[in-house]
Parts: structure tokens; C-alpha cells; sequence
């Protein structure tokens, strides 16, 4: 995990994946949506991480594609090259959105375009009392239903905000975002970092098969009859209850003490022996 066009960091079974490109704020090149489509994907089995943080450096979160990397070029290319890189676009959002580990969008300032589509894949957004947010895809003359926004959105504000988002493509505050249920915090700009390694780091702490599954059928139950869902959910139950992480529950209540779940994580055992040794 050495990417070249965004900072990576790992600490306590968080990884914090920075955008830093400031004086562009943050904008995605060619080259950062497919490093960063093809970290997500790496992420799913990489045992040294228990959960994620998505975040920008100054002051901005993600402006979405460069206007003069991606927009100016994508002109002059074919239909199939142009396809190519709208599914790449795609790939990153579906990536972020069911990797089985608890990903925090922490917003630190402007989010528009595909940033805010990367926010709204993650399954918390905290955000700064200055970050903005804008699907400013119909603007710039785009469908509003891009890189999974449609999907997402609706599932977040529901249908009658999400509609507005999208058709007007204008900016709101962090406070109507947190208002309409976009935002699930809104903390001051000094606080933002340190609010979300604490709750990435409380995730990362916490079950491994519970909250994977939690992620799963969240996305699945979406759009799965109730019977069916009843059926689902009863399954899934029985298979957690297999799993050490509940032994652990248990076994920690009667013994009066902290839970442990990082000791059942496949990556458990191997970070110990390199401590050891």
C-alpha cells in the first residue's frame, strides 16, 4: 500500500486515506480514480485494517474530476475510451460502498461532484461546520444519476431531497445537510480529524463478522421482500452466533471485563508475532 497521488496511513487497524492536492482542491486525475479504485479493492483483504477514513487536506474534501486532467481531455476521445472511464468512475463508488469494513467519509470542506459521490458511498459522514456539498452534475450539463448518486441518494435523504440535490445541482450547508440527514455530524473544522479516527478506531475495535454483515445486508435487504428479509436475517443471526466474536461477548460479560474482538481478526495473530519479534 505505497499510493503515489493521495496519502495512505495505518494506525491501530484504521487507515486514513488522504486526497492532497490543496491547491487544486483535491480534484481526481486519471490516475488518482484508478490508485484509489484499486485500493478499495485491495482494503477488502487486507488484514492489518479494521476500518477506514476518507478525507481531503485544506480546503476542500474532493472538487470532484480536474477540469484540465480529466474534463478537457475526455474531448477528444472515443465512445469506448469515454465508457471505459465512466465505469472506472463507477468501479471507485462500488468499491468504496461494499467493502465489509466501516468506512468515514470526513468531509473538511468543499465536497462536489464525485466527492460528494464518494461521501455519500461511505457509511458515515462527518463533516466540518464549512463543508459545503453540491451533485453539481447537471451544472456542467451531466445527468444527475452519475457514478451511483441516484441509488445512493435517496437511500440517505430519501426521494423528495435527494431529487432536489440532484435536479438543481446547487450547494447546501453543512447544517441543512445535517438537517436532511446527509451529514450524520457536523463538528468544528479543529475537531474533525481527531471526531473521526475516534469513531473509526471505536469500528475498528468492534466485531468483524457483525458489523461486515451489518454492511451486507443493509445493501441487500434494500431490495429484498420482508418475508424474504425475515428469512435472511434469521440466517445471518445463526451464523454470528457461531462466530468467536460472540463467544467473546459472552465470555467477557461473565468474566467482568472489556470486550477483545481484535483477537478473533485474521490479522490478529500476525501483528502480534511481528511485535514479538
Amino acid at each position: 500500500m505505497n499510493p503515489q497521488t493521495f496519502d495512505y496511513l495505518e494506525q491501530d487497524g484504521v487507515a486514513t486515506i488522504r486526497l492532497n492536492r490543496p491547491e487544486r482542491l483535491n480534484a481526481l486525475t486519471f490516475d488518482s480514480y484508478r490508485e484509489l479504485t484499486d485500493t478499495f479493492a485491495a482494503l477488502r483483504t487486507r488484514d492489518s485494517v479494521r476500518s477506514v477514513v476518507l478525507t481531503g487536506t485544506g480546503r476542500a474534501f474532493c472538487s470532484g474530476g480536474d477540469v484540465k486532467d480529466i474534463i478537457g481531455r475526455l474531448f477528444g476521445v472515443s465512445d469506448a475510451e469515454l465508457l471505459a472511464f465512466t465505469r472506472m468512475t463507477c468501479d471507485l463508488v462500488e468499491n468504496i460502498h461494499t467493502l465489509e469494513k466501516p468506512v468515514i467519509a470526513a468531509l473538511n470542506g468543499t465536497t462536489c461532484g464525485a466527492g460528494a459521490v464518494m461521501a455519500i458511498a461511505a457509511d458515515i459522514r462527518i463533516a466540518a461546520e464549512t463543508a459545503t456539498i453540491g451533485f453539481i452534475f447537471t451544472q456542467v450539463g451531466l445527468c444527475g444519476a452519475d457514478m451511483g448518486a441516484a441509488w445512493l441518494l435517496p437511500r440517505i435523504v430519501g426521494s423528495g431531497h435527494a431529487t432536489e440535490l440532484l435536479l438543481r445541482g446547487n450547494f447546501i450547508s453543512a447544517a441543512r445537510a445535517a438537517e436532511i440527514g446527509l451529514y450524520n455530524h457536523v463538528v468544528p473544522s479543529d475537531q474533525l480529524d481527531k471526531q473521526a479516527l475516534e469513531m473509526a478506531t471505536e469500528l475498528a475495535a468492534g466485531p468483524s463478522m457483525g458489523l461486515a454483515m451489518t454492511k451486507r445486508f443493509l445493501r441487500q435487504e434494500a431490495t429484498t421482500p420482508f418475508r424474504d428479509a425475515m428469512q435472511l436475517e434469521g440466517w445471518i443471526q445463526a451464523e454470528c452466533m457461531k462466530h468467536p466474536d460472540y463467544r467473546e461477548s459472552f465470555e467477557s460479560f461473565t468474566q467482568k471485563r472489556e470486550k477483545d474482538f481484535v483477537q478473533n481478526w485474521p490479522g490478529h495473530s500476525a501483528a502480534t508475532a511481528k511485535g514479538d519479534a
